[in-house]
């Protein structure tokens, strides 16, 4: 056998090296981008086109119809161009509000009637079709009682109710107000009722609970919730009842807007006929723009 010696496992007296200390971290140093010398053009017609961006497609549509009208009027013998039409318009609006009769007056005061009825007619029925939606919608024995009658009566056509008012006013323009009225109402009450309908069971509980009156119910719950269906409601009413006076004012004669139309028509003048219809446009675009920016003050303030 193989001698083993013993001082092949002694330790060892000569000194191990220490292990070298890691070295220190790089420091990592990201240069900054240069700064740009040249920065990228901008086309110069953008910048200046760009406010004007939105009325292109405005213009183009008026173009459009403008082309259209005048390319009718190749067709159709007797219908008046716009050029003939733009003329007539300077020469009614140069003196809209002159008088020489009570049947001859300048278009400015015929459509001031017919706001004037409408005014009236719309007023009538705001006051009584949106408490009437509060409490069709608030109790279910109502509903049940008057949705048959409402959904009876609302398709009914507007000038279906102007001999009713005829027959028991006696006199056109109280008529004329109430087939406003009667038209106009349904819009309101439907929309207000749909409204407090969708008002959720919990908030109704919580008042319950706080044994709240009627009219903290009514004020505090209900109208902020419903305000934004009631709106809605009161533009669908407005357009109904500037529709429904001027076919209105065409059968019961007077001053307005729908009989100056009318008027127009027995004199053979299309170019005031074509003007007119513009005017009624114009007259509901504002009243419908109008309701719309009081809509959202009113539920911007209510948020």
């Amino acid at each position: 056998m193989h001698a083993v010696r013993i001082d092949e496992f002694a330790p060892s007296t000569e000194p191990v090296p220490a292990p070298a200390p890691p070295a220190a971290p790089r420091k990592m140093t990201i240069a900054a981008p240069a700064a740009a010398t040249t920065s990228p053009a901008t086309p110069r017609g953008r910048t200046l086109a760009s406010p004007l961006q939105p009325l292109v497609p405005v213009a183009l549509g008026i173009v459009l119809f403008i082309a259209l009208w005048h390319a009718a009027t190749l067709y159709a013998s007797g219908l008046p161009g716009p050029l003939a039409t733009w003329q007539e318009a300077l020469k009614i609006f140069a003196h809209p509000f002159y008088q020489n009769g009570p049947n001859d007056q300048g278009i400015g005061w015929n459509i001031l009637s017919s706001l004037r009825r409408v005014a009236i007619g719309f007023g009538l029925a705001a006051a009584v079709g949106i408490p009437a939606g509060f409490m069709i919608g608030r109790f279910e024995f109502l509903a049940g009682m008057m949705n048959p009658l409402i959904g009876l009566l609302r398709p009914v056509s507007p000038l279906a109710w102007l001999p009713i008012g005829l027959l028991v006013f006696k006199r056109a323009d109280p008529a004329a107000t109430w087939t406003i009225f009667i038209c106009s109402i349904w819009p309101m009450i439907l929309n207000t009722a749909q409204g407090v309908k969708r008002i959720p069971q919990d908030y109704m509980n919580v008042a319950r609970v706080l044994d709240l009156s009627e009219w903290k119910i009514f004020t505090k719950i209900l109208f902020p919730a419903v305000l934004p269906y009631m709106l809605t409601g009161i533009r669908l009413s407005i357009g109904t009842a500037w529709l429904v006076i001027v076919a209105a004012e065409m059968l019961t004669g007077g001053v307005g807007i729908g009989f100056w139309i009318w008027d127009e028509w027995n004199n053979l003048k299309v170019e005031h006929i074509i003007i007119a219809i513009f005017v009624i446009g114009i007259v509901g675009l504002i009243l419908e723009q109008a309701l719309i920016v009081i809509a959202r003050r009113c539920t911007h303030d209510n948020a």
